[in-house]
């Protein structure tokens, strides 16, 4: 059977099988029930007759409402089973998804402990150029006070000189 009659059978059971659970449905197959016994009781049928056809008529809607929720039930399984399906498949995207964030954890790990290191060696850096600098200026200073005491030994050395 194609998908389209097959479709409208399905569609079909599950209008009936609503409209059957359903407070109007009650009240239609009540007033039918009343109506039949009240057909009889006024003479317009034969009672044996009247519960003839009303027991072939309810045999009948008790056949096809058994067929009609079997078809809804077959219909709602089917829904289910793909939705399992679905599941299914979200599940492994899931668990790939999680393979994915644990190694992007671990390549996030990795970087923070490559930072870590740069880090540790930005402030060696630091402390040796802090300590080149220092020893830069206490050359300059050293220089400086060499420099200073040529000078005061030069001036020393002309005063000499001129005193001869």
């Amino acid at each position: 059977m194609s998908d389209k009659p097959k479709k409208r059978i399905q569609d079909t059971a599950l209008t009936v099988t609503r409209w059957v659970g359903s407070p109007q449905s009650i009240f239609v197959h009540t007033i039918f029930f009343i109506g039949s016994f009240l057909s009889a009781y006024a003479g317009l049928v034969p009672f044996d007759r009247m519960l003839l056809v009303l027991t072939t008529l309810v045999s009948l809607e008790a056949i096809y409402l058994a067929i009609f929720i079997q078809i809804s039930i077959n219909s709602a399984n089917a829904a289910i089973e793909e939705v399992e399906h679905d599941i299914e498949e979200m599940q492994e995207d899931v668990a790939e998804i999680q393979e994915d964030v644990d190694e992007i954890q671990e390549d996030v790990e990795g970087i923070e402990k490559d930072v870590d290191e740069i880090q540790e060696d930005v402030e060696e850096m630091t402390e040796e150029e802090e300590a080149e600098e220092k020893d830069e200026r206490a050359e300059k200073a050293t220089l400086e006070e060499i420099q200073k005491n040529l000078q005061k030994l030069m001036k020393d050395i002309e005063g000499l000189q001129h005193k001869k």
